[in-house]
C-alpha cells in the first residue's frame, strides 16, 4: 500500500473524484489517548453527512484534521485529489470552512464585517472584491444590515450565522461544523436548519441533535471510540432502535 509520504498533490483521478477523502487515519494525543483508530471516509462533492456518536467518539478531533489544525498519527485527509500537508496548507484551509461550536472562537474583530472580511484580506483580495465577497456571505446567513454591528452585542443565532459568514466568504468546497445547533432557541435553530439546507457546499457536520440530522443530512456516520460503527443513509440508521440503543443516540 502507498504510504503518506510517497503520495503526491494532486492524487489519483479515484481519490480526486471525492470532496474529501480520509484513508486509514489514525491520530493519539500526546498522553497517548488513541482519539481515531483507522477511519477510512469518502464524502463527494455536494454530499452532506452527519459525524454522530457519544462524548469523547473522536468526532471533534476528525473535524480538526480536516484543514490541518492536526495531522494524523497514521494516514492521510485529502481535500479535491489535494493531501494536507504542510505545503498545502495554505489552499487546503481555502477549501475547507471550519465553524467551531463556540462563536465567540471565531468572532474576535470589532465588526461583523471586520470578521467576515478577515479571510478574504488574508487571501490577498482588493478591496473592492473583499466587500463583495463580504456582501454575498452575509446575504447567504440572512444578515445583512449588520455589518457595522459589534458581534459580542448580537444573540447567540446571529453570532453563529457570522461565524458561518466567514468562511463562506472565502467561497470554500467543503464547510466542517461542530455541534451547529447547541445553544440556540427554537426560532434560531429553525432558521439554522433552512440555512444548511440551502448551502450548496459539500458539508460534514459533528452534532448531538438528531432532529438535525433527519431534516438536513441525507448521510449518517456513527462514530464511536475512534472508530466508525456505521456508515449509511440517515432514514435507516435513524428507525435502527438497536443501533441507536448501543451508541446513547436518541430517535427524533
Amino acid at each position: 500500500m502507498t504510504t503518506p509520504t510517497q503520495m503526491k498533490t494532486p492524487l489519483s483521478t479515484a481519490l480526486s473524484a471525492a470532496a474529501l477523502e480520509l484513508r486509514d487515519l489514525h491520530y493519539t494525543y500526546p498522553d497517548g489517548t488513541a482519539a481515531l483508530c483507522g477511519i477510512n471516509l469518502a464524502i463527494a462533492p455536494g454530499e452532506k453527512v452527519a459525524l454522530v456518536g457519544p462524548n469523547g467518539a473522536g468526532k471533534s478531533t476528525l473535524l480538526l484534521h480536516l484543514n490541518g489544525v492536526l495531522r494524523p498519527s497514521r494516514g492521510m485527509v485529502a481535500v479535491g485529489g489535494m493531501v494536507v500537508a504542510e505545503r498545502t496548507l495554505a489552499g487546503i484551509r481555502a477549501r475547507v470552512g471550519m465553524v467551531f461550536q463556540d462563536p465567540d472562537d471565531q468572532l474576535f474583530s470589532p465588526t461583523v464585517f471586520d470578521d467576515v472580511a478577515f479571510g478574504p484580506i488574508h487571501m490577498g483580495f482588493d478591496a473592492a472584491e473583499v466587500a463583495r465577497r463580504v456582501a454575498a456571505a452575509l446575504e447567504q446567513v440572512d444578515m445583512r444590515g449588520f455589518e457595522r454591528r459589534m458581534p459580542h452585542h448580537m444573540s447567540v443565532g446571529q453570532r453563529k450565522r457570522v461565524a458561518i459568514a466567514t468562511v463562506l466568504s472565502m467561497q470554500p468546497e467543503i464547510l466542517a461544523l461542530d455541534e451547529p445547533s447547541a445553544g440556540l432557541d427554537p426560532r434560531a435553530r429553525r432558521g439554522l436548519v433552512g440555512l444548511l439546507q440551502q448551502l450548496p457546499q459539500a458539508m460534514i457536520v459533528s452534532t448531538h441533535d438528531m432532529r438535525l440530522v433527519r431534516d438536513v443530512f441525507p448521510r449518517m456516520v456513527v462514530l464511536a471510540q475512534g472508530r466508525i460503527a456505521a456508515d449509511g443513509r440517515s432514514a435507516d440508521l435513524l428507525t435502527d432502535t438497536a443501533l441507536l440503543e448501543e451508541y446513547g443516540l436518541e430517535a427524533p
